[in-house]
C-alpha cells in the first residue's frame, strides 16, 4: 500500500489548526529524537506499508525541526501558528518524497520542503500585492532586507542606485526588480476605500482617482452587436451582385490593400474605364438592396 500525500496533507492542516502553538510547542520538545536506525525503519514502514503510525512518530519527532524554522520568519509579522501549520505541511511533502535508499538523513532532506512550504504561504499573505512566484523573485524578497541592512551598515557611503547595484550583482536579478521590490516592502499596504483626506469623512477616495480610459462594458457589446448587425446587412446585400460585381466589389472596397482600377481591368481583361462603370453599378445595386432591406435609418446607422 502506497501513502497518499494529498489526503495525508489535508489531515495535517486541519489536525494543526485545531491545536493550540503553545500546546505543540511543548509536545514538539518532549518527543524524543531519532537515531538513524529507528529513522530508517521508520520510513520504510511508511513508505512501503503506508503505516500511519510509522508517519505519526516521524513527524513529531521533528516538529521541533518545523517551529524552530517557522521561528526565522517572525519578522513577517504573521500568526506563528499559520507559519508552524505551513511547516508541518512541507514536514508531510518532505515524509511522503523521502527516498531512504540515498542514506541521508531525513532532517537533512525535510528542511528544505519546510521551509519552502513557509515561503510559499509567505508570499501569498504577506501584502496583497504578489511579492513574486519565480526562483529569483524568492530570493529577492526573502535576502532584500538583510543585504541592503548589510552594505548600509558597512563603512562604504552608497546611494541607492549603487545599493541596487551591489543587490541586483549579489542576488543575479536586475536592477529593476530590485527597486520594485523594495518600493513594495517598504510600505503598507493601503486600501484604495481609503479617504484622499483622513480627517474628512465627505472626502473622495482613492479609487475615485484611477481613471480607466477604455470603454464601458455596454459600450462594447453595442459596438460588437450593431458590428455583426452590419455585416449580416452586407452579405445579404453582396448576394445581389453577379460574379463580376462581387469580385470588383472585393477586390476594390472589401481588402485593406485595395487594386487600381487598371491592374483589376488587366486581371479581366476589360478596360479600366469598363472596371470604373462595372464598380459604380454594383455600388448603386447594393445601395437599393441595403435600403430595401432595413430602410433609410438602418442604412445610414
Amino acid at each position: 500500500m502506497k501513502p497518499v500525500a494529498s489526503s495525508s496533507t489535508e489531515v495535517t492542516k486541519r489536525t494543526v489548526s485545531f491545536v493550540s502553538s503553545r500546546n505543540l510547542i511543548r509536545s514538539a520538545m518532549s518527543a524524543p529524537y531519532l537515531e538513524r536506525e529507528q529513522e530508517q525503519e521508520l520510513v520504510q514502514r511508511w513508505k512501503e506499508q503506508g503505516d500511519q503510525h510509522a508517519l505519526d512518530e516521524i513527524t513529531s519527532s521533528h516538529m521541533r525541526l518545523v517551529i524552530s524554522t517557522a521561528g526565522r520568519f517572525r519578522k513577517f509579522d504573521l500568526p506563528m501558528a499559520d507559519l508552524i501549520q505551513e511547516g508541518t505541511v512541507g514536514l508531510m511533502e518532505a515524509a511522503f518524497r523521502f527516498e531512504p535508499e540515498r542514506e541521508v538523513r531525513f532532517s537533512t532532506y525535510a528542511i528544505w520542503w519546510i521551509r519552502a512550504s513557509i515561503q510559499d504561504y509567505i508570499l501569498r499573505n504577506w501584502s496583497i500585492v504578489r511579492g513574486g512566484t519565480s526562483s529569483t523573485q524568492k530570493a529577492l524578497f526573502f535576502n532584500l532586507r538583510r543585504l541592503r541592512a548589510k552594505l548600509v551598515q558597512s563603512n562604504e557611503t552608497l546611494s541607492k542606485r549603487e545599493l541596487y547595484t551591489r543587490i541586483s550583482d549579489q542576488l543575479g536579478v536586475s536592477e529593476k526588480d530590485v527597486e520594485l521590490m523594495d518600493s513594495r516592502l517598504s510600505g503598507p499596504d493601503s486600501s484604495l476605500s481609503m479617504t484622499v483626506s483622513p480627517d474628512d469623512s465627505s472626502s473622495a477616495e482613492k479609487i475615485d482617482f484611477l481613471v480607466d480610459d477604455h470603454p464601458l462594458q455596454d459600450e462594447i457589446v453595442e459596438n460588437m452587436i450593431d458590428s455583426e448587425r452590419r455585416v449580416s446587412w452586407l452579405k445579404q446585400a453582396l448576394s445581389v451582385l453577379n460574379d463580376r460585381e462581387l469580385r470588383i466589389i472585393r477586390e476594390r472596397r472589401l481588402k485593406d490593400d485595395a487594386v487600381t482600377l487598371e491592374m483589376l481591368g488587366e486581371k479581366l481583361g476589360i478596360s479600366k474605364e469598363r472596371v470604373r462603370q462595372i464598380e459604380n453599378r454594383a455600388l448603386e445595386k447594393l445601395r437599393a438592396a441595403l435600403l430595401s432591406q432595413n430602410g433609410i435609418a438602418a442604412y445610414h446607422a
